[in-house]
């Protein structure tokens, strides 16, 4: 049986706080994962190997974290993603909502997107 959202929620909550060294009421479904919540890139390969251990799934590679869109010149153009960039964005995170990034795509600002609950939800279409 499937996890219900809560349980989801908790255990992406224990991979957060024991990643990040965060508190426990810091981990709210509206944290963003960077400006929130401090994670840096090295964070990120820690926060995946805690959830494919506590859901038993595999996150593959720039999956959740899609990188290589970041910082391909055919993706960015002038420290923006380019109309293509944002198309191949939501290909690769249709877990996540890019509407406040696509009104000012800034690749720096990128990091301040994902949510807690946006981890959820990718969990959740991974469990599915």
């Amino acid at each position: 049986m499937a996890p219900s959202d809560d349980e989801i929620f908790e255990k992406v909550r224990e991979a957060l706080v024991d990643a990040l060294g965060v508190d426990e009421e810091e981990v709210v479904p509206e944290a963003t994962m960077v400006g929130d919540l401090g994670a840096e890139s090295i964070d990120f390969l820690d926060i995946v190997f805690r959830l494919e251990k506590a859901f038993g799934i595999t996150i593959p590679r720039d999956e959740l974290f899609p990188e290589d869109i970041l910082t391909n010149a055919q993706y960015v153009q002038g420290g923006k993603v380019t109309e293509e960039g944002l198309t191949e964005l939501k290909k690769r995170m249709p877990f996540a909502d890019l509407s406040k990034f696509e009104s000012n795509p800034v690749v720096s600002d990128f990091g301040n997107l994902l949510t807690v609950n946006d981890m959820c939800s990718y969990v959740k279409s991974k469990l599915a």
